[in-house]
């Protein structure tokens, strides 16, 4: 049977990096050079690949949509040479990454997995070496056509997950959706399905642009003036982290605040600062208030898939009411209705 070919994209991070004087940097071609040293990468029952480093090589915490868009295209020039795709990055913003990759990457029938490490590759007790195993084995033997984000022996849907530990090697979780498949001693498939590869629809990649999105986390006392500021114009879009399943305060001054801004067309989106869980608007008169103010529910998304799709819609030529009604559509499984 022929080995598979996996195409390895490292954009930066952990992983790659380099023990120096002024702590760990990022050095062109050391994690290339730290692979080769390691023969478990080249044994039989794995997959051939190919790394390409990007250059310069960066620290997640500066990656921005205009990186979004080399990674998908740097995908998509390599689409037919590979069956699969692993993308080595920082893990800081890796799960804004694998949400912005699974809705610019259209027709998506090869597996796209997103991986990095809390400790570099080439240092004792690196979580790296076996993330980036399993990655590559999975992208060749467990094919599932979809942004994937794999960490600790678990792979999430990418738009499903979010970073739940800073400096533990269970880094993300996926709290409203199960894994996709989990790797321990059997590889168990769970939430995910394989791919076949039947169909030979061509890649199309969604062009993001950046646009001008506001976060705003609600708590005790917040003013209406503070909304109102993160509403000033440029901003075309505000997710609002609201208490339990979607409430708010009701404030005639506030709510008339929201309700101004739907008007002038901006696109205001309830999403829950629980951890867990899904914002349902019509269980409290105070969730309530805000669907009557123009407010639409963001479900169960992250706040990484939130953030991600606005981005994606609202690069495209589409009226405030179309990016409503797909806002609240589940486009890439990155909602439970």
């Amino acid at each position: 049977m022929q080995r598979k070919r996996i195409y390895v994209a490292y954009t930066g991070g952990t992983i790659g990096m380099q023990q120096s004087t002024r702590g760990f940097i990022p050095v062109p071609g050391f994690l290339t050079d730290t692979v080769k040293r390691m023969p478990e990468f080249y044994r039989p029952e794995m997959p051939l690949f190919d790394i390409h480093e990007y250059h310069p090589v960066i620290d997640s915490s500066d990656m921005t949509p205009a990186h979004w868009l080399s990674i998908a295209k740097d995908i998509q020039a390599n689409y037919q040479q590979y069956d699969g795709f692993v993308v080595l990055h920082g893990t800081d913003t890796m799960a804004y990454t694998a949400s912005a990759l699974s809705f610019m990457l259209e027709n998506l029938q090869k597996p796209v997995i997103i991986t990095g490490s809390q400790i570099p590759l080439a240092q004792l007790r690196s979580d790296g070496q076996v993330n980036l195993l399993n990655a590559l084995y999975l992208a060749a033997n467990y094919p599932i056509a979809e942004v994937a984000l794999f960490f600790n022996n678990q792979l999430f849907r990418g738009n499903r997950a979010t970073k739940a530990d800073a400096d533990g090697f269970n880094a993300f979780a996926s709290p409203n959706l199960a894994p996709l498949l989990e790797a321990g001693i059997h590889i168990k498939l769970l939430a995910g399905k394989l791919s076949h590869n039947d169909t030979a629809l061509p890649l199309q990649v969604a062009e993001i642009t950046p646009q001008p999105i506001s976060v705003v986390t609600l708590y005790p006392g917040i003013t209406t003036d503070v909304i109102k500021n993160m509403l000033a114009a440029p901003v075309r879009a505000l997710i609002i982290k609201s208490f339990g399943v979607g409430n708010a305060p009701q404030r005639p001054d506030l709510l008339a605040v929201l309700k101004a801004a739907t008007e002038h067309g901006q696109i205001l989106v309830n999403c829950t600062q629980c951890f867990k869980g899904k914002v349902n608007m019509d269980g409290y008169a105070t969730g309530n208030a805000l669907q009557a103010s123009g407010v639409i529910s963001g479900f169960d998304m992250t706040l990484e898939a939130t953030l991600t799709k606005l981005h994606y819609l609202l690069s495209k030529p589409l009226t405030a009411e179309q990016i409503r009604q797909q806002m609240q559509q589940n486009l890439r499984g990155e909602l439970t209705l």
